[in-house]
């Protein structure tokens, strides 16, 4: 039995043994009473039991094992006491638009086999079973079709060179690539005529890259593609024998029996609330979001987002009712979609639910163990979008940091946060700037603008394979990032007036850190960009303070907040540019009939729309500044097109953010956005 008595100068826990003062390190921003709560409450097993729940299902688009998840979550959302549990369903048939999400068809398997076989005496005998979807899903390509196959082998090397086929008998046979399926199909299967294929595609590129050769790599075709056929997964190791036997001039003979297909289905969304309290503030809502979709078992991706965040409204939902914490006085709203896509469904087609929605906390990739070698991250949003949201989590990642460190060095800490069957590391949460990759990128669109906190894990050796398991997950882990999670969000769902004061001294913490990291990052630059970049650190830092009126009225708290940003900016040399009132130059504005990123989930608007106009190739998406690639650039261009900033502006903004890029670049980017369509020109 342990109980914990707080006073003013040190923290005492009371164990069996005796009295063991501890060092007192104050909680931020919510009481302590309620940090007690929710440290004692949460639970890292139950979230890992969940887990290994989600983990049984291939939780593919609209398939029905996707939808038994979706069932069973919906169901211990009940059991949870969450309100409002629903399976929301938006048609996924291959042609309705969501924004610029071209909603792709469902797709199912029901059976799938590549067998090894040769003749003996006249009749075909199997000799080895080199994949099966009952044992291993992750072994069939994702959008493979129905096919019944027996064809030769042949080593068609990466299969994306013309090269590759040169004077091989590819046609009516069956082609080993390296490369994914999806990049293959259009020589392979169109242009010579392969009758399918098998991959051993490796996994992303990351220190650990290539060092198991038993890793099956999960495997996609193109999902609208006219063309039907089917892609088996297998592991280099596999893959290496078969080259080598080719190569020796054997004959390999396979069998390939696969009963699946795309078809027109829904895409399903699984959505449960707290309600809030405050008759004014409850139809304001605080999302908790994750992606439901994957291969099996696909634990830490994202079973674990999904599990964790169903472990937080279970929680919350039981403190609430106990009577152990206040209810929020904003709408706490859970939502388990598919990635991405399944996102950009409920926004378009809910838009009544986006302008409700202030805040995300978004968990994709929570509970990589050691075996994954996954750090993990507090990401924060886009330069586009500040917001001190973004501050709040930081906090409470800095507090479980120093907590679990303290805990890991000495063997005592106020609040270890640590699962009995769960490691005892310390967190040593990376607080992070934005990145792209999940569903956070589609809120923090400037189509909707809604400011996401970004829990998740990279690198992760073991992500999109067959070794992504629940063994490999850690409780402790998983507890954390609820922990984080979860009084970032309820904070946030009782954010008054009265708070106003803590938030920005904990912004002011951030800014410290933030101005100093952009000083430095200068100091590598020619003078110009330099100066850019410490003149667009402290715009956001202004930017940020304003974004509390998303939440609160003004207030003289602000004012002081602004005056002390302008000092700081003095310290620094810097001088804040005004505006002039009439401003010269090129002007874009976001058309608002396509909402949503350009590049989204099996589907890029922009590469589907350019070829008419003959724009297909503008330089900036091949562009790779200091600390980003053209996709980031090019996701921050359009947000930063709102028909007040200047092309040079948007340029001075992404230089600032992801390193010094031509400005013609820029200019022809959004133009090849304004002939199909997407922005619209303002001024000359």
């Amino acid at each position: 039995m342990r109980t914990r008595i707080r006073v003013w100068w040190l923290s005492v826990v009371v164990t069996a043994g005796g009295w063991v003062p501890v060092a007192a390190q104050t909680p931020p921003l919510l009481p302590e009473e309620t940090v007690a709560a929710l440290a004692s409450e949460l639970s890292g097993e139950l979230a890992k039991r969940n887990l290994e729940m989600l983990a049984q299902y291939h939780r593919m688009r609209g398939s029905r094992q996707f939808r038994a998840a979706a069932e069973w979550i919906a169901a211990r959302s009940r059991e949870s006491g969450l309100a409002e549990v629903a399976i929301l369903h938006f048609p996924a048939d291959g042609t309705t638009f969501y924004g610029t999400q071209r909603a792709r068809p469902a797709w199912d398997a029901e059976f799938a086999e590549l067998w090894e076989v040769r003749e003996e005496h006249g009749r075909r005998v199997r000799v080895e079973r080199l994949a099966s979807f009952a044992a291993m899903p992750v072994t069939l390509a994702q959008d493979s079709e129905s096919a019944e196959v027996t064809a030769e082998l042949v080593d068609c090397g990466e299969g994306t060179r013309e090269a590759d086929y040169a004077g091989k008998p590819v046609r009516g046979n069956i082609c080993l690539v390296a490369a994914q399926p999806g990049a293959a199909l259009r020589l392979a299967v169109e242009r010579f005529g392969a009758a399918g294929m098998v991959s051993h595609a490796q996994n992303q590129r990351q220190a650990w890259w290539g060092e198991n050769r038993n890793l099956v790599r999960w495997g996609h075709l193109d999902s609208f593609t006219p063309t039907k056929t089917f892609a088996f997964m297998v592991s280099p190791a596999r893959a290496t024998v078969l080259r080598d036997r080719l190569a020796r001039g054997e004959r390999i003979v396979l069998e390939a029996n696969v009963k699946a297909g795309r078809q027109a289905g829904f895409y399903d969304v699984v959505t449960a609330t707290i309600p809030g309290a405050d008759e004014t503030l409850r139809n304001e809502e605080i999302v908790f979001s994750c992606h439901l979709d994957h291969q099996r078992p696909g634990a830490n991706d994202n079973a674990s987002g999904c599990a964790t965040i169903l472990e937080v409204g279970r929680a919350l939902a039981k403190l609430i009712r106990e009577g152990r914490i206040p209810p929020p006085a904003r709408t706490l709203r859970f939502v388990w979609p598919p990635e991405i896509e399944g996102t950009m469904a409920l926004l378009n087609a809910r838009p009544d639910w986006a302008a409700r929605i202030r805040a995300v906390v978004h968990m994709d990739m929570v509970g990589g163990g050691p075996e994954t070698k996954a750090v993990f991250h507090v990401t924060r949003g886009p330069l586009s979008l500040p917001s001190f949201i973004y501050d709040v989590a930081e906090a409470f990642a800095e507090f479980v940091n120093e907590q679990s460190y303290q805990y890991a060095t000495t063997g005592r800490a106020a609040y270890p946060l640590v699962a009995r069957e769960g490691g005892k590391e310390p967190l040593q949460a990376r607080l992070a700037p934005f990145s792209l990759g999940s569903d956070h990128q589609v809120y923090s669109d400037s189509s909707w603008a809604i400011p996401a906190i970004y829990l998740n894990d990279w690198p992760d050796r073991y992500i999109h394979t067959n070794f992504d398991s629940p063994e490999n997950i850690d409780p402790t882990k998983l507890l954390r990032a609820g922990f984080i999670g979860a009084a970032s969000g309820y904070f946030l769902a009782r954010l008054g007036p009265e708070d106003e004061a803590a938030v920005l001294r904990i912004v002011e913490s951030g800014r410290l850190r933030r101005l100093a990291t952009a000083r430095q990052k200068s100091t590598s630059l020619p003078a110009e960009e330099a100066e850019n970049l410490q003149q667009q650190a402290i715009r956001y830092e202004v930017e940020l303070v304003a974004s509390l009126e998303r939440f609160l009225p003004p207030s003289q708290h602000r004012a002081g907040a602004l005056e002390q940003i302008g000092k700081l900016a003095a310290l620094l040399g810097v001088e804040l540019r005004e505006k002039p009132a009439q401003v010269e130059g090129l002007i874009f504005r976001r058309r608002s009939e396509w909402k949503g990123p350009m590049s989204v989930f099996g589907y890029d608007y922009f590469e589907a729309h350019c070829a008419s106009s003959n724009v297909c190739d503008p330089g900036l998406l091949r562009y790779q500044g200091r600390w980003g690639g053209g996709e980031a650039y090019a996701y921050e261009v359009l947000n930063l097109a709102d028909g007040r900033r200047t092309v040079q502006e948007i340029r001075d903004v992404v230089a600032a953010e992801y390193g010094p890029v031509p400005l013609e670049l820029v200019v022809e980017y959004l133009q090849a956005l304004e002939a199909i369509g997407v922005v619209e020109r303002v001024r000359s």
